[in-house]
């Protein structure tokens, strides 16, 4: 039996409010339609270039639904050992796109079997290691958390302006004024459902602008429900349905360095939703969401599935909604199950005009890179080199972005971790940090262009230390007599100690 005290703590955290069933099922609903043309993206794009039937790929589809809705189920509610319980979509990641592609495409490699196995033991290997990356929370203080919270919604960007032009660069409409005008469209009912004076409505404006660009589109003729019919109505995922799986050393291998991208962005994801909600991230608490994370990605090849990560644009919907609960993200996870199952329902969201999702993008995306910026404005860049940091980092994520080609011609290993401009920014982030920062020897006493182009600023209570005809001269303080004035180093105690200069990190130094 909990005391009062552990009850209370434990009722303080904000992912742990739950809203009912009616709001837990509007807002996961809602998670679901922000997430699901990216979470079938994978499984298409591995089907096609498998050269699967369209019957398959659609197994492939719905295992993935199934699959991302358990692996939300136990990221959200947690069982011991495994889950961060934090509002975080699980879902397929977009990580391995290219070594999956690879894969399956290589002469002899084994096909969709080998994928499925070497997902299977790569995950395992990543299940071992999450004790190593559930110990760096301290490495991720908001210099870094920001950098890689700004790069995850410019990175996202790209994706939105797909969306909003078609999603499908082969469609001969792709681009259109048509398409963007409706794109355009869903993105103003976002901004004027946002502006009205109801919480509940400003809340669902996404899931309501979604539906209003919908109907619009099926009046212009642009979005087509012909098909919801076709298929089976009910359809449990079958196991193993593309075989056993088989174990290359090669796919291991490629696969492993996919693994340990995911572990970095997953990471990134848990500590960024960490920081939009306000709540605590531990390595505990971490290492607990890498877990679940990997156990997931291990499970989801009996069902044809592939590797399980956070979905980085519904933490944009968290940080736009501002609606925090654990639970509504775990009745999105609910709606995913159940999309695997009934793939009718599928067929109903995936009607939905890829331009209608590419208007809602452009806010959801944003909303994260202006959720990085409002963490880096936190940062103090006073006389140090935090500001270099940020700009490298930020710079360097963008490559992948700017020019997709550019790791092209560097070992598959290389461009497989930094084609992600996510992962480049992160492990850009962490080590200049740690370069900077934590291992201080061999840093230069003379202040940098970035430092010195920094704003100077000085507390009230030492200027209202100081009288009339006090100088300084050479370092040292003096007063109208000319008798110098001793100045308390920051590692003595001061008298007039203030317990929130800890928090603002400024400069101790009293007159």
């Amino acid at each position: 039996m909990q005391s009062p005290s552990v009850e209370s703590a434990s009722s303080q955290r904000p992912e742990d409010e739950n809203l009912g069933v009616g709001a837990n099922m509007a807002y996961g609903l809602q998670h679901v339609l922000t997430m699901y043309g990216g979470i079938v993206a994978v499984p298409l794009i591995v089907g096609q270039a498998a050269g699967l039937s369209p019957s398959d790929i659609g197994l492939l589809i719905t295992a993935s639904l199934f699959a991302g809705g358990l692996a939300t189920l136990l990221q959200t509610l947690g069982l011991p050992f495994f889950g961060c319980q934090l509002p975080l979509v699980q879902g397929v990641s977009f990580a391995g796109v290219a070594t999956m592609v690879a894969i399956v495409t290589s002469d002899g490699a084994g096909g969709i079997p080998a994928v499925l196995g070497a997902v299977v033991v790569a995950s395992l290997i990543g299940l071992l290691i999450t004790p190593i990356f559930s110990k760096i929370t301290k490495f991720f203080p908001p210099l870094v958390t920001g950098i890689v919270i700004t790069t995850i919604g410019l990175t996202l960007m790209p994706v939105a302006a797909r969306w909003a032009m078609g999603g499908n660069s082969n469609a001969p409409d792709f681009g259109s004024m048509a398409n963007i005008g409706l794109a355009a469209i869903t993105l103003v009912c976002v901004l004027i459902l946002s502006k009205l004076g109801s919480a509940s409505i400003s809340r669902l404006s996404i899931l309501l602008s979604m539906v209003i660009g919908t109907v619009i589109a099926m009046t212009l003729g642009m979005a087509d429900f012909s098909r919801i019919g076709d298929g089976a109505f009910v359809a449990m995922p079958s196991p193993f349905h593309f075989g056993m799986p088989t174990f290359h050393i090669a796919a291991i291998i490629s696969m492993c360095i996919v693994i340990m991208v995911t572990l970095v962005e997953t990471s990134a994801d848990i500590l960024a939703v960490g920081e939009i909600i306000e709540t605590k991230v531990d390595s505990k608490r971490l290492g607990n969401g890498l877990r679940a994370d990997m156990l997931s990605s291990m499970l989801a090849p009996i069902f044809g599935s592939f590797t399980q990560s956070a979905f980085a644009q519904n933490v944009g919907l968290v940080a736009v909604t501002g609606i925090k609960s654990r639970y509504v993200v775990a009745t999105g996870g609910l709606f995913l199950v159940l999309l695997g199952l009934l793939p009718v329902m599928g067929r109903i969201i995936a009607a939905v005009p890829t331009s209608v999702l590419g208007g809602a993008g452009i806010v959801l995306f944003g909303t994260v890179a202006a959720s990085g910026i409002r963490t880096l404005s936190k940062v103090d860049y006073r006389n140090n080199m935090n500001l270099i940091i940020v700009a490298t980092s930020i710079g360097f994520g963008m490559i992948p972005i700017a020019a997709p080609s550019f790791y092209h011609d560097f070992p598959s290993w290389f461009a497989t971790i930094f084609h992600s401009g996510i992962s480049s920014a992160a492990i850009m982030a962490i080590v200049l940090n740690l370069a900077f920062n934590h291992f201080t020897t061999g840093n230069s006493d003379q202040q940098s262009v970035f430092v010195a182009g920094t704003e100077r600023s000085l507390r009230y209570r030492d200027i209202e230390a100081l009288e009339d005809g006090d100088y300084f001269k050479s370092g040292k303080l003096f007063n109208a007599q000319g008798e110098e004035v001793p100045i308390i180093g920051s590692d003595a105690p001061s008298p007039h100690s203030n317990p929130s200069d800890a928090r603002t990190g400024m400069p101790t130094e009293q007159v």
